[in-house]
């Protein structure tokens, strides 16, 4: 092979190789919320989205999904899953509860069992589920369902949500809090993320409880 023809290949594979970055970077892009109330104090623990149709044509169920009861409290007290999502339910405690869900996303009833009940509860339609227990009134719970497989919750203590591999395009950036009236809609606003480049915006809900 001639010095040329090398030096054609080595060429090559450099475009080749930067093709492969360029797509992948498409695909790598980050979208961090900062989250604050009314008065610009910070919010901890929103859960942040990013819905578009495409991200709904990509949108699967989540494997492995519960929702446990430990130490008469659910735990996690806040679920994202995304649409068509099975979650189980197991009792882990040493008394019955009694799981309902009166919300129009997802109504249903496990009623007093131990255990893991046999069948787990789909959620077929994207909006926030209520829970509670019949037993113990302060047990209260939420499955935030979304149609999207763009989601995250902020880690505990902080009020940036960070939501990682984003394609590029243009989404409607939702914010939803356990704060929030029940029943209110998750705030929304527009967000473009480009091809490359990562994105940061500010998401301000209003009429929190305290």
């Amino acid at each position: 092979m001639t010095r040329s023809g090398a030096c054609w290949q080595l060429a090559a594979r450099a475009v080749v190789c930067w093709a492969a970055f360029s797509s992948a970077g498409a695909w790598a892009a980050s979208v961090q919320v900062d989250v604050v109330d009314e008065a610009g104090r910070p919010v901890h623990g929103a859960v942040a989205f990013l819905e578009s149709a495409a991200a709904s044509a990509q949108t699967k169920p989540l494997a492995g999904a519960e929702m446990a009861q430990q130490g008469k409290q659910f735990l996690p007290d806040v679920l994202v899953v995304p649409v068509g999502t099975s979650v189980h339910f197991p009792n882990r405690d040493s008394v019955r509860h009694h799981v309902y869900s009166f919300s129009p996303a997802k109504k249903f009833e496990l009623k007093l069992y131990t255990g893991t009940p046999a069948n787990p509860v789909v959620f077929d339609r994207a909006g926030v589920v209520t829970l509670g227990c019949n037993i113990h009134d302060r047990m209260v719970g939420w499955i935030v369902v979304v149609d999207t497989p763009y989601y995250a919750r902020a880690a505990e203590g902080a009020a940036q949500v960070q939501i990682n591999g984003v394609p590029a395009g243009n989404y409607k950036l939702r914010v939803w809090h356990p704060r929030m009236a029940p029943g209110a809609a998750a705030h929304e606003q527009p967000v473009a993320v480009p091809a490359t480049g990562n994105v940061r915006a500010a998401a301000k809900l209003v009429g929190l409880a305290p």
